[in-house]
């Protein structure tokens, strides 16, 4: 016989004796990894395509690392694209422990396809380099059955592509590299660290009340202007000047407020395009005799216009002595009236991205005031509350829309938020499913993060001057 009489070549008692021993040298030659299976959330049917996925669960196993070419020579390639990593390592993992214990845990879990064996698709947490790996092949037939069985999985893997899964697993080893360790986002540097495509929220802190003070022109300001020709094709908004005051006075200060959707003599094709809506007083100025005359110029658009009315008795600068915080529209400022015949003074509020106030410009500067009046603002949204958590699921409380929190800064009120389901709407609270926090949507900014590297914003500049898809007929004459 050329067999060796003495191993029944293929018995359990023999079979169990092989895997026991290779279990062993795993225990004592491998690391702990962890195995994270894909969950399918939602799939095409009919060309069985994925369309989102989530990781929520992470199954510590030992693993012996069979090599690691990727981390040779050149594992970091530059392209016009941008940086990309080509680590890659293959790792064997005990069959058994794989079957008695992972596979178990996974059995009743109806979003997982394949809980018999590791499969194509899944994830390894790799701690040594810190850093998530994609399962891009197993071999279980290698080594070829020794004692008719076969006892190991090895697993090919590169290293992980973020595009939009969801990470939630608990463990903050794994977690955290949705942020590049940093959960706010950002290096020491000021680099922005985070994974995959985000949408940026601008929400509304925490309500504080504003207050503002004047005092009184007694002669000579200018109380409003008033617009004649809004006119049209203004990319940016343009200056508004006035002739200037005589000896001894101040000139005025205006600014613009703009409106989009006006066709003013075919000048507001392009949607960019813009209108003046309102000619604003920042200063109004002393020492008239005569209304002053109004040019506006710049912003790329030509035809607006404006006359300009004095008055005796007005308000001065607005000056605001508490900026507040926690607005999600304009407040309303109201004047007090003057004491006997007059006018009263109107003005708008302008808010930041933040939800405070910058500054208070006149509409009309009113007439007739012989003592100063009181300014009365609106208060703000005074229901926000909480700091949102890593990971966590926010939801809109109208919209229903759906994403997950990436970072969250409490002093900029700024909330990076991907995995997005839905369409988050203006206004609306943004609501941690988590942390119960809730503020107010301000603003959205859809734009991908400008990280140093990457051409996108400069492309698309560029295009837009060979051709421009913002104009209603790119091909005609505007």
């Amino acid at each position: 016989m050329v067999l060796n009489p003495y191993f029944q070549q293929g018995a359990r008692s023999e079979q169990n004796l092989v895997q026991d021993l290779i279990n062993e040298q795993l225990r004592m030659y491998g690391i702990e990894v962890h195995y994270l299976p894909r969950k399918y959330v939602t799939e095409n049917k009919v060309i069985r395509e994925v369309v989102s996925s989530k990781f929520d669960d992470a199954y510590p196993i030992e693993a012996y690392v069979d090599t690691f070419d990727g981390y040779g020579n050149d594992p970091v390639l530059m392209s016009k694209f941008g940086i990309q990593q080509t680590n890659e390592i293959t790792i064997s993992i005990s069959r058994e422990r794989f079957e008695n214990y992972i596979s178990p845990l996974m059995k009743n879990e109806a979003d997982v396809k394949l809980t018999t064996r590791p499969k194509e698709g899944d994830l390894i947490y790799f701690p040594l380099g810190d850093r998530l790996f994609e399962i891009k092949f197993v071999e279980f037939e290698k080594p070829f059955y020794q004692l008719q069985k076969n006892y190991i999985y090895e697993l090919r893997c590169e290293l992980f592509r973020y595009e939009d899964e969801i990470i939630d697993t608990g463990v903050d080893e794994i977690d955290n590299e949705l942020v590049g360790d940093n959960l706010d986002g950002d290096t020491e540097d000021g680099i922005p660290t985070i994974l995959g495509p985000t949408q940026t929220f601008t929400l509304v802190g925490v309500g504080i009340t504003a207050a503002a003070e004047t005092s009184i022109i007694a002669s000579g300001a200018i109380r409003f202007v008033d617009i004649t020709n809004r006119g049209g094709g203004y990319i940016n908004s343009p200056t508004v000047g006035f002739s200037s005051a005589p000896s001894g006075g101040v000139t005025g200060i205006a600014t613009v407020r703009m409106i989009g959707g006006i066709v003013a003599c075919n000048k507001n094709v392009n949607a960019k395009a813009r209108s003046v809506q309102n000619i604003d007083l920042v200063n109004p100025g002393s020492g008239y005799t005569v209304a002053p005359l109004v040019q506006v110029s710049g912003g790329g658009g030509t035809g607006a216009a404006g006359t300009a009315y004095i008055g005796n008795g007005t308000v001065g600068v607005v000056t605001l002595t508490a900026a507040g915080s926690g607005f999600t529209t304009a407040p309303t400022v109201v004047f007090s009236g003057p004491a006997g015949v007059g006018t009263t003074a109107t003005a708008v509020a302008i808010i930041s991205a933040g939800g405070t106030i910058t500054s208070i410009n006149i509409t009309n500067a009113g007439a007739g005031y012989t003592t100063i009046p009181s300014i009365a603002i609106s208060d703000p949204s005074m229901d926000s509350t909480g700091d949102y958590i890593f990971n966590e699921q926010v939801k809109g409380d109208t919209s229903d829309a759906t994403g997950r929190v990436r970072s969250w800064n409490s002093s900029t009120n700024i909330l990076e938020v991907a995995s997005i389901n839905g369409t988050f709407a203006l206004g609306e609270k943004i609501i941690g499913q988590t942390s119960l926090a809730s503020h107010a949507l301000r603003v959205v900014d859809e734009e991908p993060t400008d990280d140093g590297y990457a051409d996108n914003f400069n492309i698309e500049t560029e295009a837009d001057k060979i051709l421009d898809f913002t104009e209603q007929n790119p091909f005609g004459i505007p």
